[in-house]
């Protein structure tokens, strides 16, 4: 196969798993800066072009697009998509997964479990919100935060309060939810690959922090992980319509609440954590599925 990575960054450890995993199987792999790409769109003959010179030919693509560029980015993948290349995860399931608020209640629909969650912008009734996830202490999300960055705790209601009323004097939407006191500063990262999970790690935050991210000190080993938190990981996976997804739950009183899917996961601390050949993996579910137009949407929606 011929593979388009769209990456800003080939030195990135994810990026150059994924490069060595395909050119072992014998496939090439073209690494395009996502920024730098210029789409043709017409109807008889839609084109993506980079560097001068229409990227024809191509079986698959796999988008590594950073949150930051996601608009841009989803509409060079969806060009792919309108073009008939198969893409590893479709633009519109890209969309769904970074718009916080749109994918909880995608999995809400669905019955998926989540913590207490209330959305808001105004803070003039931050009693009440506080309240519509469960009573303090609760956590407090900007809805445009990743990477643990623009959340923190509210421990008691005073606190919380005056949190959300600075958020809202930044007039941000925040997303308010349960704190799962009992997952103990912990979390499970599912990788889902089709319709199973291929690997699972557990993450604890540094000592203090409630917020388990690898990028801000946390650790990771390996995890086995219930039936259920498996049912969990792929459903959610599916209900968003990504092929391959990183999910995000939390051990709660009430089985697992999904925290974040997210639909670039990093490869780094997974493969580390389970010795597991996750960048493998992703690729042979590619050798298996592209196929030319087979996108469920096809650049629509």
């Amino acid at each position: 196969m011929k593979i388009i990575l769209l990456a800003r960054n080939p030195n990135l450890y994810s990026h150059k798993r994924l490069i060595a995993a395909a050119e072992e199987r014998g496939h090439e792999v073209k690494v395009v800066d996502t920024l730098r790409v210029y789409v043709n769109i017409s109807t008889d003959k839609p084109a993506a072009r980079y560097g001068g010179h229409d990227l024809v030919g191509f079986d698959a693509v796999i988008p590594r697009i950073g949150a930051s560029i996601t608009a841009f980015g989803t509409a060079v993948l969806r060009q792919f998509e309108v073009m008939g290349v198969y893409p590893l995860n479709e633009s519109v399931a890209i969309a769904r997964s970074r718009d916080k608020l749109r994918s909880l209640q995608l999995m809400a629909r669905k019955g998926i479990g989540l913590p207490l969650t209330c959305f808001a912008h105004r803070s003039s009734q931050a009693e009440d919100i506080i309240d519509q996830a469960g009573g303090a202490p609760v956590v407090i999300k900007l809805l445009e935060g990743t990477q643990g960055i623009g959340v923190v705790l509210g421990e008691t209601e005073s606190a919380a309060k005056s949190m959300i009323q600075a958020f809202g004097g930044l007039k941000a939407d925040i997303l308010v939810q349960e704190f799962i006191k009992e997952a103990n500063g912990e979390d499970i990262r599912a990788l889902v690959i089709g319709d199973k999970v291929v690997a699972a790690m557990k993450r604890k935050g540094p000592e203090g922090d409630f917020r388990s991210n690898l990028h801000r000190g946390g650790t990771a080993e390996q995890v086995k992980i219930t039936p259920l938190e498996r049912k969990t990981a792929v459903r959610a996976a599916k209900v968003l319509g990504l092929n391959v997804a990183g999910v995000d739950m939390l051990r709660s009183n009430h089985g697992p609440v999904v925290m974040e899917v997210n639909s670039s996961p990093g490869l780094e601390g997974i493969e580390k954590a389970t010795g597991k050949d996750v960048a493998g993996m992703i690729i042979e579910f590619l050798q298996k599925n592209a196929r030319a137009n087979r996108t469920k949407t096809r650049g629509r929606g």
